[in-house]
């Protein structure tokens, strides 16, 4: 039985309505997993940025944070440095104080001689040369000749021989030197400064940590008085 026009054309329309159908529905497939393959790649992509961004934050606030330690170190450093030096200004202002009262200990002659005749026994006890010059201020001369004899004699009591020792009156000490005596031998070659202000800077650098701790109190980081 043949099929009229019309009912071909039934069933050409129909079987394109089909056709078209499948064709949406396999779009709409298709278009649902790109939806899908688009949402998981650009999660993972997102989430890859995200990681990247926390990631250089937490670099840049490490870095941030050790540079503040730096800093903050530093500025410790200096506020130490600061407190060291005007701690050493102090002790170097003391130790000029009593440089310049060392003038008024030479004004009791008594006093003053006997400290002459020690200063010379002590050098020439650490030479033990046969001969020795003695400088001196020249205001101090007839305090130094009246002490030879007792220098002398106590000399050969202790080594056992003789010492000839000879005030050098051509070579004075400075004006401005607070006292004391500086002994030499073999001609100039050795020489021993045995003036006050010697005796203070060699004293005043064994005493220099009771000094510190006298002004600024006990140190509890220090491990050695040194």
């Amino acid at each position: 039985m043949s099929l009229s026009d019309e009912d071909v054309q039934k069933q050409i329309n129909h079987m394109m309505a089909f056709i078209e159908q499948e064709a949406n529905e396999k779009v709409e497939e298709i278009d649902a997993k790109s939806e899908e393959e688009f949402n998981i790649e650009k999660g993972r992509l997102v989430q890859e940025q995200r990681l990247k961004i926390m990631e250089y934050f937490d670099k840049k606030e490490k870095q941030v944070e050790l540079q503040r330690k730096i800093q903050s170190s530093n500025m410790l450093n200096q506020a130490r440095l600061k407190v060291l030096k005007a701690r050493e200004d102090h002790i170097r202002a003391v130790l000029d104080e009593a440089k310049k009262k060392l003038h008024s200990k030479t004004k009791d002659a008594t006093q003053y001689q006997e400290v002459l005749k020690n200063l010379m026994l002590q050098a020439i006890f650490q030479l033990l040369e046969p001969e020795v010059s003695i400088r001196c201020r020249k205001q101090d001369v007839d305090l130094v000749e009246k002490a030879l004899s007792t220098v002398a004699k106590e000399y050969q009591e202790v080594v056992g021989k003789q010492c000839k020792v000879v005030v050098d009156k051509d070579n004075y000490l400075a004006p401005e030197c607070a006292g004391g005596i500086e002994l030499t031998a073999q001609k100039g070659k050795i020489k021993i400064n045995n003036t006050l202000e010697s005796r203070l800077e060699m004293i005043s650098q064994q005493l220099l940590p009771e000094i510190r701790e006298t002004l600024f109190g006990p140190n509890p980081n220090r491990k050695f008085k040194d």
